[in-house]
């Protein structure tokens, strides 16, 4: 079921949040429910990622401009193959938020460079029909990234999380290109549990121009 039936379902929605959020599991629910192509990010990809890991400060530029290449590509399949035009689309990234680790993770001068890089591939993505953005605390995006078991993610310290959630925060807290669902997924599951997924989707179904919260108690299915 999609919710409301004279609800027009959005068809381009990105789902955005911090790092073991559950952002991608999300979208893959979400595309088999509407129907539409999905666009991941991926970090198996990027060979810096790890070091990065393990060596913020030395392996940030490299891992930034990577990730910067292939989200270039990315957009560019999307022109030539009009990917969404016919289906729909769900991403798990947002275009617009490139700039966010960037700010966080280098130095002045590594950002200026980056600027340049970034000017000079004209990354114009379309705009969301549809922003989900999900927050959740530290503790609990700690607790789902020791529950996933990704061997290079087990050094992310308790304060990168923090300031990558507040720098997520404040980008959102100002963000207005598109209409955005500002979700609290420290209650809810909407991975696992059925009526969490339900009463979320019919969320996104509705969901009308401007800004919108999506906080519901947790429902007990046991």
């Amino acid at each position: 079921m999609l919710g409301d039936a004279a609800a027009q379902p959005p068809r381009l929605v990105v789902v955005e949040g911090p790092i073991g959020v559950g952002k991608t599991s999300l979208v893959k629910r979400l595309a088999a429910s509407l129907g539409c192509a999905s666009l991941l990010e991926d970090p198996d990809d990027n060979p810096f990622l790890e070091r990065f890991y393990r060596d913020p400060r030395g392996a940030a530029f490299a891992t930034q401009l990577h990730f910067l290449f292939q989200r270039s590509r990315q957009l560019e399949g999307l022109r030539q193959g009009d990917l969404f035009s016919e289906r729909g689309l769900v991403a798990d990234f947002l275009f617009a938020k490139d700039r966010l680790f960037a700010e966080l993770t280098l130095d002045r001068h590594e950002l200026a460079l980056y600027d340049q890089v970034y000017s000079r591939l004209s990354m114009e993505a379309p705009r969301p029909d549809l922003v989900v953005y999900l927050q959740a605390p530290v503790p609990v995006l700690m607790q789902r990234i020791r529950g996933r078991d990704r061997r290079a993610e087990q050094g992310l310290s308790a304060d990168y999380l923090q300031r990558l959630s507040d720098a997520y925060t404040e980008f959102f807290y100002h963000y207005d290109q598109s209409p955005l669902l500002i979700v609290n997924a420290a209650e809810i599951n909407p991975v696992d549990r059925d009526g969490d997924y339900q009463l979320l989707l019919d969320r996104i179904c509705s969901a009308g121009p401007g800004k919108h919260y999506f906080n519901p108690a947790p429902l007990d299915l046991s």
